[in-house]
């Protein structure tokens, strides 16, 4: 694992105890970071590999479809038909990091799933590529769903920090 890659890992691996998000390191060894365990799968929602794309800039300062501000610091992923508060293992090129879904979209015909920037540095992505997915559990909708736990008042604030 290159070492700036294992930096933002472990980065986000922070965002558990604020958000509940299972956080999975490169070698695919899932932590709960203080998270409750036993978050199970919902039946029948496995995924295998999936096209996507990633989404950000434009959209800053605009709330997703699942009420939350996006801003660069936001780490989730936007699906058509999954819930908002889902969590899904993604998996690139040897990364993986669980995703709460906080959008709808992609709106893009070829992709089935569109990772936010912060999502998207995570992983090392930065064009359309194929991912590895699979539905690992849920987390509660809220409006500081996929900030990590120094970004909270960012999210609570509309995008603007606190100051």
């Amino acid at each position: 694992m290159r070492p700036r890659t294992a930096l933002i890992l472990s980065a986000f691996a922070l965002l558990a105890p604020a958000s509940g998000l299972l956080v999975a390191s490169p070698a695919g060894a899932a932590s709960t970071g203080g998270a409750a365990a036993g978050i199970s799968a919902p039946a029948g929602r496995v995924h295998t590999t999936g096209v996507a794309t990633w989404f950000g800039p434009g959209f800053y300062g605009h709330k997703t479809a699942c009420g939350q501000m996006l801003t660069p610091a936001v780490v989730g992923v936007a699906h058509r038909t999954l819930p908002c508060g889902t969590l899904v293992k993604v998996t690139y090129a040897g990364h993986a990091v669980v995703l709460p879904v906080v959008d709808r979209g992609p709106y893009s015909h070829i992709a089935e799933w569109d990772l936010t920037a912060g999502a998207a540095a995570t992983l090392g992505v930065s064009e359309t590529v194929r991912i590895g997915t699979r539905v690992v559990g849920s987390a509660p909708n809220v409006p500081t769903l996929g900030l990590p736990p120094g970004q909270l008042s960012a999210g609570v604030a509309g995008g603007a920090l606190a100051g």
